[in-house]
């Protein structure tokens, strides 16, 4: 196996239109996994952490912030929490300290598991992933970049650089059910986010289909009958009716099978309840806001 270590991006593109095959390594945390059981065994391990690009954050022209894909959980949690919440939240979930300490997004990202945990406030903040290589840079809507299960969008030669993601704009929530409080895999995860200034919903489901995929029908079900009752103006409170239908809704968008982590029912069950907590605890701190 061969172990490219590039200093600089270019270099690290460079390396990775030579040798495709190549998978990249940033935190390690599910690389290292699977080649410690001999579940995976690449021609080539292309680090990445001696790029400090990778590592930085940012803010872009339009307020958006950049997150390079090399930037820890630890540091999101640390520096970004304030603007990033609901990712900040889901970022707490993730393993350990130590592997909160190596675990990046663009790693999840690239793993794109179902089960990752980064990607229901990924796709309820509407972000954007920026992937590039020799051949240049693009950028790719989180709802597209996941094509399957551990599958995404990025072209053989191509690396994922960053994440673009708008500040929230109001309040954002996670819910994470696994089969045990701490260090364990989402047997199911739901990501909401409130946008007020449009009057829209964002949400993200995690682990209970073959990909990571949002509820739109469920978001505009829940933005709809909040603008027809006024209750985005008056900042009332959320009817209880309103929130279980919305759980419903999300738990109609799902797909998920059965597994060793958890029944395809109990999924169902469990993304209604997220659903209708999070709704209701995101639109509670909506009205203290006021």
């Amino acid at each position: 196996m061969d172990f490219l270590a590039p200093t600089t991006w270019a270099d690290a593109l460079a390396a990775k239109a030579e040798q495709p095959d190549a998978v990249p390594l940033a935190g390690g945390t599910d690389v290292m996994v699977e080649l410690n059981f001999d579940h995976r065994r690449p021609p080539a391990l292309l680090d990445l952490t001696r790029v400090p690009e990778l590592r930085e954050w940012g803010t872009e022209t339009d307020g958006r912030i950049r997150l390079g894909a090399g930037v820890t959980y630890t540091r999101i949690i640390d520096e970004l929490g304030d603007r990033l919440p609901g990712l900040a939240m889901a970022a707490r979930t993730v393993g350990s300290p130590q592997i909160r300490n190596r675990g990046t997004v663009g790693g999840n990202l690239g793993a794109a598991s179902p089960a990752g945990d980064s990607h229901p406030p990924l796709l309820a903040a509407d972000a954007e992933v920026e992937v590039a290589s020799v051949r240049g840079a693009r950028r790719i809507r989180a709802a597209e970049f996941y094509t399957g299960v551990k599958c995404n969008a990025l072209a053989p030669d191509e690396l994922i650089a960053a994440v673009l993601i708008a500040p929230a704009s109001g309040p954002q929530q996670f819910c994470k059910i696994g089969t045990r409080n701490a260090m364990v895999i989402a047997v199911s995860a739901f990501g909401l986010a409130l946008h007020p200034q449009r009057q829209a919903v964002g949400t993200g489901i995690g682990s209970a289909a073959p990909t990571p995929r949002r509820a739109d029908a469920a978001a505009e079900f829940l933005a709809g009958e909040l603008a027809a009752a006024g209750l985005w103006e008056s900042r009332g409170p959320l009817p209880e009716g309103l929130a279980v239908e919305f759980g419903r809704k999300v738990r109609d968008a799902a797909a998920p099978i059965d597994d060793v982590r958890g029944s395809a029912a109990y999924r169902l069950h469990s993304l209604s309840v997220m659903a209708r907590r999070a709704a209701t605890w995101a639109w509670d701190d909506y009205r203290r806001a006021a």
